[in-house]
């Protein structure tokens, strides 16, 4: 019988075949984004996972799996085969501000093995339209002469929104008082109401609330103006220097994914990133790509890392708690 398959073997040539490894990727790829379908994170992941898809050949699946603040997704990914087959999607609050306020079943650094950084969407300091402000000198002056009733949205604990506020309260010396909502949206909706007075957002999220009249915006919170708002000034320019805090971006795969895989996923991650219609549709969304040399596994590890050190003290301090 042994000799018969041998033969068959032979004759066929199915059996070296199959000995074979196939070149990677040979099948879909999981792109696990941690946050609902539609907000900011998961429109970044379908963009980039298009054009990685021409590039590797093969399929990007996109998997949205939502909770505890983006803590489950990426815990998905952590716990996956190391095989280069499922990856994630990520930002400050799932990769830096979690591991501060929640008991992960995960180490961020040591589980997950860094393939690409992507854009970062920095946010806007925006108001209610009927603020009595004029610059961002006179708003921080307004809100300490009225912090005892002033009230500030944040998508809850630990969300991007409630960091950059108690940043901001930090920097300003000022103590209003937190309106924590289930996101964005309900909060963006009540300020432009009037039932709260301020919020530090995604550009991506209120700059067409502020383009369209319904809010007030007073600096950007980077060192440059946003190209897709170029009358917004930076928060250097108004008055607020080093208030920087940007929604950065990454992807990672299970710690021991084979560096030809991480290799391939990079590569394809800066190709998508270069492509001329790419960077048209994430400058739309007031998305900006970091320079090509730190789009790089170490390029990403340096970054997060050095985003672990400026904010968990900060987290800590505050004594914010996972809801």
């Amino acid at each position: 019988m042994k000799a018969l398959l041998a033969g068959l073997c032979g004759i066929v040539g199915i059996c070296t075949a199959q000995a074979q490894p196939q070149p990677y990727p040979s099948r879909p790829i999981t792109l696990v984004v941690p946050f609902a379908a539609g907000g900011p994170t998961d429109q970044l992941a379908r963009i980039v996972g298009e054009r990685m898809r021409q590039s590797l050949g093969q399929t990007i699946v996109i998997e949205t799996t939502t909770g505890a603040a983006g803590s489950i997704g990426v815990g998905r990914v952590a716990r996956a085969a190391p095989d280069g087959y499922t990856i994630g999607i990520g930002h400050v609050g799932t990769h830096v501000v979690n591991g501060a306020i929640y008991p992960l079943g995960y180490d961020l650094l040591k589980d997950l093995d860094p393939i690409a950084l992507l854009p970062a969407n920095p946010q806007l300091i925006v108001t209610k339209p009927n603020v009595p402000a004029k610059d961002l000198k006179e708003l921080i002056a307004w809100v300490k002469e009225n912090q005892a009733k002033i009230t500030g949205g944040t998508a809850g604990n630990g969300s991007a929104s409630h960091v950059a506020a108690i940043y901001f309260q930090q920097m300003t010396g000022t103590n209003y008082t937190f309106v924590p909502y289930r996101g964005t949206g309900p909060a963006i909706l009540d300020l432009i109401a009037g039932q709260i007075d301020l919020m530090i957002d995604q550009s991506s999220n209120s700059l067409p609330q502020v383009q369209a009249g319904k809010l007030r915006a007073f600096a950007v919170t980077a060192a440059k103006r946003l190209p897709s708002a170029p009358d917004i000034p930076s928060v250097d320019e108004a008055g607020l220097p080093g208030f920087y805090i940007s929604i950065w971006h990454g992807l990672w795969a299970p710690h021991g994914t084979p560096k030809e895989a991480i290799e391939k996923l990079t590569a394809a991650a800066q190709e998508a990133m270069a492509d001329p219609a790419v960077q048209k549709r994430l400058g739309e969304l007031g998305l900006e790509s970091p320079p090509r040399d730190r789009q790089t596994p170490e390029g990403l590890r340096a970054h997060q890392t050095a985003e672990i050190e400026k904010w968990w003290p900060i987290m800590k301090a505050a004594n914010v708690k996972g809801e």
